[in-house]
């Protein structure tokens, strides 16, 4: 029975997991930020379940902060470099990225609703699936500059962080095991941000 006493020994602590588990949580929602090919907010969620079966303290916290910050740098690091392209006369394989990501109906609806609300349409845009790049593509040709779109940005993030952490947190109380919890906070996380893609494709074209 040695073997198994090595296993559990070898197990990792959870200040040997937070060490590496908040910089991976950070680096993840940072890159899905700039190439949106990672499921963020399915991440936030999963951490939101693990935090709640730790012991230590200011999990949850340190959760929130990480993945809001992270989010925060990711989104001015990405219209930083909207700017320079705006502002270039040959533009910018960043900003191609972003125009290639924003479909020309959902850009005009974002402009429309940026030049009536303003900033609060960016803490909406981070709640709605695919609405984030449209928004911030319309600021951008706006010319907005990199210090009003921080103002508006960083209640987004938040609120953001906050939305998945919560459904991570509801999918954790239903399951006593952790892994369960995760799998139920991935599979509503996919679930919230696939449905209005779903609904659009079933209601069909607007007719004019």
């Amino acid at each position: 029975m040695s073997w198994l006493g090595a296993t559990v020994t070898s197990i990792p602590t959870e200040p040997t997991q937070q060490a590496f588990g908040y910089p991976s949580l950070f680096l993840l929602v940072l890159i899905g930020a700039l190439v949106p090919v990672v499921p963020t907010g399915a991440l936030v969620s999963s951490a939101a379940v693990v935090a709640m079966h730790q012991t230590l303290p200011l999990s949850m916290l340190v959760v929130f902060a990480t993945a809001s910050l992270a989010a925060f740098c990711g989104d001015m690091a990405l219209y930083w470099l909207g700017r320079r392209g705006v502002h270039s006369k040959n533009g910018s394989r960043w900003l191609e990225a972003i125009r290639s990501r924003a479909p020309e109906d959902r850009l005009e609806q974002a402009r429309e609703k940026l030049a009536e609300h303003d900033v609060a349409v960016l803490v909406l845009s981070r709640l709605v699936p695919a609405g984030r790049i449209p928004v911030m593509l319309a600021c951008l040709l706006a010319d907005w500059p990199l210090r009003r779109f921080a103002r508006g940005n960083l209640p987004a993030c938040l609120a953001w962080a906050v939305t998945y952490q919560l459904i991570g947190v509801l999918s954790g109380a239903l399951f006593s095991e952790p892994w369960e919890g995760v799998a139920a906070a991935i599979a509503l996380t996919v679930l919230v941000s696939g449905a209005p893609t779903v609904w659009r494709r079933l209601r069909g074209p607007e007719k004019a």
